[in-house]
């Protein structure tokens, strides 16, 4: 075979192969493109089956509006109103005359507070009742017993304790939002494989070792459940510690707007609620699929 066929043959071959590489780059393009068309007809679907959600909650809303000739404030006067609340959020007249805004921040600070308090003593205790039957059996009883109790129980021991109303509604946060973190981290822990366990004393892992290589990386997706949870409850928990407390706060203004007879605005603040609690939510939604295991 002469040289100048050779070169030839080998030109051939070289073109067939970067044809075979342009066509399979073509075709994971191609892939690509029909996943992201896919995810996108999805997610607009989802939003179109949200709005029309949104538009019979509207008309219900507006039709029993009408039976109760406008003693029920309609959408369009509630939104007005909301529109007016969130032009100026950050206004300060005095101790009973702040904007939406200011009170919405002391809200969220009240809870994540009690929610970070709450965490310190959940997590440790669960990790504790997980990895014991005889932490379990001690603290497990203590749990049944006070997880029913409502928040609004719990206020006047936290004045007779604290002193402080803002003191108080802190530790109501506190004292409810630890259970599902508390439950759900101790779940985690007791559902370790006993092939983890075998496996860290067969490399002869320290408990420091053990607690940061296999068991808490194990349970940690529960103990993000049990947080997201968690938060839940202090948010429902707030607006009723700070109708008792007063002074400021979300809970606070939706009080003092039904004092005032201005329903509007008492509506207008529950959309906000609604919709600070559904961020936290999706905050912790977004956390817990990130630590998530994907099989």
């Amino acid at each position: 075979m002469s040289e100048r066929e050779t070169l030839t043959i080998d030109t051939l071959e070289e073109v067939k192969i970067a044809s075979v590489a342009t066509s399979q780059s073509e075709e994971t393009k191609n892939e690509k493109l029909i996943v992201f068309g896919e995810m996108l007809l999805a997610k607009s679907k989802s939003l179109l089956l949200a709005a029309l959600g949104l538009v019979i909650f509207g008309g219900l809303w507006e039709l029993l509006s009408s039976i109760t000739k406008d003693a029920l404030p309609g959408p369009i006067a509630t939104l007005t109103v909301l529109y007016d609340m969130i032009s100026d959020p950050f206004y300060d007249y005095g101790p009973n005359d702040k904007g939406i805004g200011l009170q919405l921040f002391n809200s969220i600070k009240t809870v994540l507070l009690g929610f970070f308090l709450g965490s310190l003593v959940a997590i440790p205790v669960g990790i504790l009742m997980g990895a014991s039957t005889i932490c379990k059996q001690i603290f497990y009883p203590i749990v049944q017993l006070l997880k029913p109790v409502s928040p609004l129980a719990w206020f006047p021991i936290g004045l007779v304790v604290f002193k402080d109303t803002g003191l108080a509604t802190i530790f109501i946060v506190f004292i409810t939002s630890l259970w599902s973190t508390l439950i759900n981290t101790s779940f985690g822990i007791a559902s370790l494989p006993q092939d983890h366990k075998n496996v860290a004393k067969a490399f002869g892992f320290s408990k420091m070792r053990y607690l940061t290589k296999i068991l808490i990386p194990f349970s940690l997706p529960h103990i993000i459940t049990g947080l997201r949870l968690s938060i839940s409850v202090a948010w429902l928990v707030i607006v009723a510690g700070e109708m008792l407390s007063g002074g400021a706060g979300i809970g606070f203004f939706v009080w003092d707007s039904w004092n005032a007879l201005s329903l509007e605005k008492v509506i207008s603040a529950i959309i906000i609620i609604g919709v600070v609690g559904l961020l936290f939510d999706k905050l912790f939604t977004y956390i817990e699929n990130k630590v998530a295991y994907k099989a």
